[in-house]
């Protein structure tokens, strides 16, 4: 769900123009099962033959639901018949990895890709040095910028308001958080956005880009590494055009690198080396990874709580980490809330944040399931 340079503007891939008006429908291929990780049997879930698909370029709503029933699910096939001597199961997990891809050795690598490593790979030997800098002032920054960056920048700005439009902000608000996210360095906000739409669209599918079905690290960071995977499989992200329209969209992507590169130097000014290490390298790897674990972890282990034709589960480890998102199963049946944690048990630190600012009359249109929609995709209606 993160890239960490922007992708640079390039023609449609033809072979992926068809999706980009009307997502078209796919041959349902089969999964094969031998752990129960629900209260249902997954290999009758999966082999069905329709299911209702999930967002059209993030624009998912309750109201939409007789357009999405009358697509087909984009599941994809993990029985390919002459890849069974390179398959693998992920370690604990029912996902066999069929079609392994290794971006390290094949990807294709420019620029945006080398880029990608060289942030990945320095904050990470950023956060080596922690325990030789550590003092008591650049640990607050580090739980600071981790609050600022991740609760409202990614979790909150990119993914809740920007990418599902979960609810509205005053402008000023909105680009105050999604500011904060650039801080992230996951990328700028329309490509962030973009990438995580056609997630949804292409969930767990030969298109979507980063599913475990090619490999568990494939799935958690090294999809990033081919900056041609999402223009490859998914065309031109014009899935974005409400970003594209606002100038301070566009601005934060053309100047994306600098305003990380401006709050290390500030870091370095107030506290030397101490405060870039653990601003910059403990902060930003620590919150790499519990973005990460998102796009892997929460599509290998866990329990599925909904009938939602993929890989999404519901992760309860990952939810305390990621403030809330690694209740993905419930995200993936309804993409359009707000809350993801829907038990009172399922701790969801973004949603108390986004009902905090409901009540103070800053966050508008609270989107939150239906119990119509519920119903639907509840297990008990399937009929198995």
């Amino acid at each position: 769900m993160a890239l960490i340079a922007s992708t640079p503007n390039s023609k449609l891939i033809n072979q992926s123009s068809i999706y980009l008006n009307k997502p078209q429908t796919s041959t349902t291929l089969r999964y094969n099962f031998n752990l129960t990780i629900s209260k249902t049997n997954l290999f009758k879930r999966l082999t069905l033959t329709t299911h209702t698909p999930i967002c059209q370029y993030g624009e998912s709503s309750p109201n939409n639901e007789a357009t999405r029933s009358e697509r087909t699910t984009r599941v994809s096939a993990i029985s390919t018949p002459g890849l069974e001597s390179y398959s693998h199961r992920i370690w604990w997990s029912d996902v066999v990895v069929k079609s392994p891809t290794n971006v390290l050795v094949d990807g294709k690598w420019d620029s945006i890709s080398v880029g990608n490593l060289g942030a990945v790979v320095m904050m990470h030997g950023l956060a080596l040095f922690a325990p030789f800098t550590f003092n008591w002032g650049a640990f607050w920054v580090a739980v600071v910028l981790y609050l600022a960056t991740g609760l409202l920048g990614i979790c909150l700005s990119f993914h809740r308001n920007l990418a599902h439009k979960s609810f509205k902000l005053p402008k000023w608000l909105e680009y105050v958080f999604a500011y904060f996210g650039v801080l992230a360095l996951q990328g700028n906000p329309i490509d962030w956005v973009s990438t995580h739409r056609y997630h949804h669209q292409f969930c767990d599918s030969e298109q979507d880009p980063h599913s475990p079905l090619e490999g568990f690290w494939f799935s958690h960071m090294n999809w990033m590494f081919d900056a041609k995977i999402v223009t490859e499989r998914c065309g031109e992200p014009n899935n974005v055009g409400d970003l594209e329209k606002q100038p301070f969209y566009r601005f934060m992507r053309s100047t994306y690198i600098f305003h990380p590169l401006m709050l290390a130097g500030l870091l370095y000014a107030f506290g030397g080396f101490p405060y870039l290490v653990w601003g910059m390298g403990v902060r930003t790897a620590w919150v790499y990874h519990i973005t990460w674990f998102v796009n892997s972890a929460s599509h290998v282990w866990g329990t599925q709580a909904w009938n939602t034709g993929d890989l999404s589960r519901n992760n309860w480890w990952v939810a305390l980490l990621s403030f809330g998102e690694g209740w993905h199963n419930n995200h993936h049946a309804f993409e359009y809330s707000a809350r993801h944690g829907l038990e009172w048990w399922q701790f969801d630190m973004t949603w108390y944040t986004i009902k905090f600012l409901q009540i103070i009359g800053l966050a508008k249109d609270v989107k939150l399931p239906t119990e119509v929609h519920k119903q639907r995709l509840a297990f008990e209606n399937d009929g198995i």
